[in-house]
């Protein structure tokens, strides 16, 4: 079975028909996942996340605001803050959010907030959270670091937290996010048109997710990419990550 573009959906291949001859979906056992807290810190090998609070406020401004910052912030809901009390307003709101854990990411070698992440739109009840709310400062992108942190909040949210379904959602123009979900394993399942309007202008919306189903394949993958023997003395990997499912279809161009 496939979707637009030719993305398999065999996650949500029907098994079963009913008395009419209907197709009904696979029969699942379900009791609901538990959301994540706001007190939980995440630790990995080169990572950590620890939720944001004001005591990361100095670093993040750091690592994210200089002038030349401009690009990180253009598909985030905000603009590049112009001094410390900016962001600190923005962390600030983000910690008491009660829909969304938002997680500082510090890499270990500096012990310095380097970015920030969040688990939102979460529902326990259907079992599905999102992603979200991406920052990396130019320490972080393209590093072991960033990707280490990603599989941190995959392994949080199915294995620990019990959830079926982990989304990631972009503006359709970002080519950035897009590349980073289908190299996390995320399979992109069609655009929104006109979902949303932010800073003033137009965001087709590009939907992608990874399943339950899907998760120890990515797991693997990931855990594979990220084992010390990947990287040899200078840091650099020896094998790409293999997360992307085969047989995935890209999402298309802006039409």
């Amino acid at each position: 079975m496939t979707g637009p573009v030719g993305v398999r959906l065999s996650a949500t291949r029907t098994r079963t028909t009913n008395e009419h001859g209907q197709p009904l979906g696979r029969p699942v056992e379900w009791a609901g996942a538990t959301a994540p807290t706001k007190d939980r810190v995440l630790e990995g090998r080169g990572v950590r996340l620890e939720p944001i609070g004001p005591q990361h406020v100095d670093d993040l401004f750091r690592a994210l605001c200089r002038q030349d910052d401009d690009p990180v912030w253009t598909y985030l809901s905000w603009d590049r803050p112009r001094d410390r009390d900016q962001l600190a307003t923005i962390v600030e709101q983000a910690a008491a959010d009660p829909g969304r854990v938002t997680y500082a990411v510090v890499p270990v070698e500096t012990d310095r907030a380097a970015g920030f992440c969040s688990l939102m739109r979460i529902d326990e009840e259907m079992g599905s959270i999102e992603v979200g709310a991406i920052a990396y400062g130019r320490q972080l992108q393209r590093s072991r670091a960033a990707t280490e942190a990603m599989a941190l909040l995959m392994r949080h949210a199915f294995d620990d937290l019990g959830f079926r379904r982990y989304e990631w959602k972009c503006d359709s123009l970002n080519g950035a996010s897009r590349r980073a979900a289908l190299r996390l394993g995320f399979v992109w399942e069609g655009r929104f048109r006109n979902a949303l309007v932010y800073k003033g202008r137009n965001r087709d919306t590009d939907w992608f997710s990874i399943t339950d189903r899907e998760w120890p394949r990515v797991r693997q993958a990931l855990d594979d990419w990220l084992d010390d023997g990947n990287f040899d003395d200078t840091g650099r990997q020896r094998a790409r990550l293999a997360a992307r499912p085969p047989q995935a279809a890209a999402p298309d161009k802006e039409q």
